[in-house]
């Protein structure tokens, strides 16, 4: 979280993290191409040799103050191959909350579980409590003739408390849904801390 107190705006940060083509880019594209041109920045893309590293900011206008401060809100993809690790520890740096696209397309399960520990670990490296991190699983390509259900991928990820939606992300299914959650607990949380620094 970072304020501008010029703006009186209160910069919040979502990244979208998991393994390579799982749906994390088309997430946010969809996202993108939904929201009101007046209330959205630029989309800007960071191309690696391999993947790229997507975000955007907007201003959400049904969110209500928090002390005083008008919520920007900041959405990051992570790229998906494991060979950026380091790129992607410095895009999880500060996040102040994570959506998790897992790819639910047979096979894939162990991709899952290792861009999962990677978080995990990358996580533990920043000093960012996972326990504590409002985070969202999506469990994505939901339209693929073959899947992994979504108990097994929670149950693998030790996920299985965490609020989850099932996505056809590249047709917009679940996307606005994935986001809304992961505002709610981003929100929650900062009135949360809000409130504590006052008393």
């Amino acid at each position: 979280m970072f304020i501008n107190w010029q703006l009186r705006e209160m910069n919040l940060k979502i990244v979208y993290y998991g393994p390579a083509l799982s749906g994390k880019t088309t997430n946010l594209e969809q996202i993108y191409a939904k929201m009101d041109p007046r209330r959205r920045g630029e989309l800007i893309s960071l191309n690696t040799h391999e993947d790229r590293t997507i975000f955007f900011d907007f201003v959400q206008l049904e969110l209500n103050k928090i002390g005083g401060l008008t919520p920007k809100i900041h959405l990051y993809t992570v790229p998906g191959q494991v060979f950026y690790q380091n790129t992607r520890k410095v895009v999880l740096s500060e996040a102040d909350g994570v959506v998790f696209v897992a790819d639910a397309g047979k096979g894939r399960l162990k991709d899952n579980l290792i861009s999962w520990r990677s978080m995990q670990q990358h996580l533990y490296e920043l000093k960012i409590a996972m326990a504590t991190l409002p985070i969202v699983l999506q469990c994505n390509k939901q339209d693929l003739p073959q899947t992994i259900s979504t108990p097994i991928i929670q149950r693998v990820l030790g996920a299985s408390a965490l609020p989850t939606v099932e996505s056809i992300a590249i047709e917009g299914q679940g996307v606005i849904e994935t986001l809304k959650l992961a505002l709610n607990g981003v929100i929650k949380q900062v009135r949360q801390r809000v409130a504590a620094n006052r008393s």
